[in-house]
């Protein structure tokens, strides 16, 4: 197994780690998953450009870093809404598209076919993950004394910024989701 696919397995380790320091209740779970978070979106980033300049790109990370990082988006996303950072409608709208294109996919390999991760796939992650960061970094500054619930920026960050980001977002997920299956439509044809 080459270092892009450790690191894209990595991320699926981060992601449960992430889970249970999110949902911990020890001063520092907040931030901790904010850092944990921080280096899961690193290690995504990382493990394209290992596979794209040394040229080791194969099929497993070509199936696994999209299904990795819809792990990784989903928990993350739903992790949010009992703490009342993203609204259920919006993680219910990220995760739909992730198990439509995660179906895609799996009829796809039935036809001995991949379908690799999009640049519009990889835009829309890469403002899930800025999303997802803007609200971990909101909930974790209460732990770190910089803010507290009736500070004026932090009320007006929370309030006005996040559901501008939720709403791009949200709309970048559909977006792509919409367009990958119209491009992969002949999976999902009836057979003649």
């Amino acid at each position: 197994m080459n270092w892009a696919n450790r690191l894209t397995l990595s991320r699926l380790l981060l992601t449960v780690l992430f889970v249970l320091a999110l949902n911990s209740s020890w001063q520092y779970a907040r931030t901790s998953a904010l850092i944990i978070f921080l280096i899961a979106g690193l290690t995504d980033f990382i493990d394209g450009e290992i596979a794209r300049r040394y040229g080791v790109i194969t099929n497993f990370g070509k199936l696994m870093d999209p299904l990795v990082d819809k792990i990784m988006m989903a928990a993350a996303f739903i992790s949010l809404v009992p703490l009342k950072a993203v609204p259920a409608w919006a993680a219910t709208t990220v995760v739909a598209r992730d198990f439509l294109i995660t179906g895609l996919r799996l009829m796809a390999s039935a036809k001995g076919q991949i379908l690799p991760a999009e640049s519009l796939g990889k835009q829309k992650t890469s403002w899930q993950i800025i999303t997802v960061i803007f609200f971990l970094a909101l909930l974790s500054m209460p732990e770190l004394r910089y803010a507290n619930e009736t500070s004026t920026w932090w009320v007006r960050a929370r309030y006005q910024a996040g559901p501008v980001l939720v709403w791009i977002t949200v709309a970048l997920t559909v977006y792509s989701g919409l367009g990958f299956t119209w491009r992969n439509r002949e999976l999902i044809a009836p057979d003649q």
